[in-house]
């Protein structure tokens, strides 16, 4: 998906001026590639984290510069909760790019019911995709999933004219046996809220 979004000029460069372009409501970004030079531009806030909350790759920029760009890297500041600094890639809409998608589940496991315990392991896979047809997130359907089967890198659905960089042996998901431990470990935890039931019921 191509989303669009405003960006504007940015002559702010140096921390104390980047910090007070900041405070200002303004995340400070950076276009480069295709051997152009590189450009200094500033996105509002909020046009950055509806971004970011849509898990939009694909940028079609508007204001500043008309182009279209992929959204490289994010900067977040130590506690992951605000954008300090974005990177933009100028791409077009045909070009393969390498990119990492998080992987999304879909579905009931039918190997739950058999005894089973689901193991998502691998959250995020790598892809070659062309641009413009990057998707938001990899689907991977479980609902066909037994006792013992598992989803593999290879087996992931792609997008058209995508290949998968991961390995294709990685272990996406799967279904292995419940062991004695889980059971304690999941009797552990109930059994402190047993006791504290009971304590409320004398009262």
């Amino acid at each position: 998906m191509i989303e669009t979004i405003e960006v504007k000029p940015r002559e702010a460069v140096g921390t104390s001026r980047v910090r007070k372009l900041r405070a200002t409501g303004l995340v400070p970004a950076v276009l480069y590639g295709h051997g152009e030079a590189n450009v200094n531009l500033a996105i509002a806030k909020e046009a950055v984290n509806l971004v970011i909350r849509h898990g939009s790759k694909m940028l079609a920029l508007t204001g500043a510069v008309q182009d279209t760009a992929l959204l490289r890297e994010v900067q977040w500041d130590a506690y992951g909760t605000e954008v300090l600094h974005v990177d933009l890639t100028r791409v077009s809409k045909d070009e393969a790019v390498e990119v990492t998608l998080p992987v999304e589940l879909h579905g009931e496991a039918p190997g739950l019911t058999e005894g089973g315990q689901l193991k998502f392991t691998s959250h995020e896979l790598h892809i070659k995709c062309p641009a413009g047809s990057i998707p938001e997130h990899l689907v991977v359907s479980v609902a066909n999933l037994h006792l013992g089967q598992s989803v593999h890198a290879n087996d992931v659905k792609l997008p058209e004219g995508a290949t998968m960089l991961t390995p294709a042996s990685v272990v996406v998901v799967q279904i292995v046996a419940a062991t004695a431990s889980d059971d304690e470990g999941a009797a552990a935890t109930a059994e402190p809220e047993l006791i504290r039931k009971e304590k409320a019921d004398d009262k």
